[in-house]
């Protein structure tokens, strides 16, 4: 249950999508994917990157992360994702609630997305941290205050692009941080392979983005 639960913690990646690190420590390379951990500074829960190469475009991946209300799709244990503000095309407020076994109390939270791109390397950045306000905390519901996060989107040669993901999230409650670094490098495995599928649907197979230069 408690694994169940650290996994879905580190999915909302997705929302929360950081962190300029130098001491990065391989832990895991599965499918394509590898998954990296790094002390955060006055923090005793770790930071966790992914990497991987997809076979997309960039506007395919954007489309895919702005899209917000596909979390309930492929975003694991997600129980609801809505739209509470679209500030431009490339930047955006939402609201989500993760749902989790009993008897853990679900968590939810409220994240900024805003996407940016260099136009002279192609790099797509897309910063996600969690913010306050905007929604009113619910009883039973452990609100996340506390989660920065990143996915810069680079070319890879035709037809692909490189994904790499940071997050560092504090999910709140009493669950010591050694139980939470224990499966640190799962969530992010989960979500890698879902997007990697979710892109090749084709509403964002065929995305065309007014602010993204493929």
């Amino acid at each position: 249950m408690y694994k169940v639960f650290l996994t879905t913690l580190l999915l909302i990646a997705k929302t929360v999508p950081v962190l300029a690190q130098n001491n990065w420590v391989p832990e895991v390379e599965k499918e394509g994917i590898k998954i990296y951990t790094a002390v955060f500074p006055n923090s005793r829960i770790k930071a966790v990157k992914a990497q991987c190469n997809v076979k997309a475009t960039a506007s395919q991946v954007v489309a895919l992360l702005m899209d917000v209300e596909s979390a309930t799709d492929w975003v694991y244990h997600t129980k609801s994702c809505s739209l509470i503000k679209k500030v431009s095309p490339a930047e955006l407020y939402y609201y989500s609630e993760i749902s989790l076994p009993w008897p853990l109390q679900n968590r939810d939270f409220v994240a900024h997305l805003k996407v940016s791109q260099n136009t002279g390397t192609k790099v797509v950045t897309i910063d996600g941290p969690a913010v306050r306000g905007q929604v009113a905390e619910k009883k039973g519901i452990v609100r996340i205050q506390d989660s920065k996060g990143k996915w810069v989107i680079s070319p890879a040669g035709p037809d692909y692009v490189n994904i790499e993901y940071t997050i560092h999230v504090d999910p709140g409650g009493t669950l010591p941080p050694w139980l939470i670094n224990l499966f640190a490098s799962e969530g992010p495995l989960k979500i890698i392979k879902n997007l990697k599928i979710q892109v090749q649907k084709p509403e964002y197979k065929n995305a065309v983005l007014t602010y993204i230069v493929n």
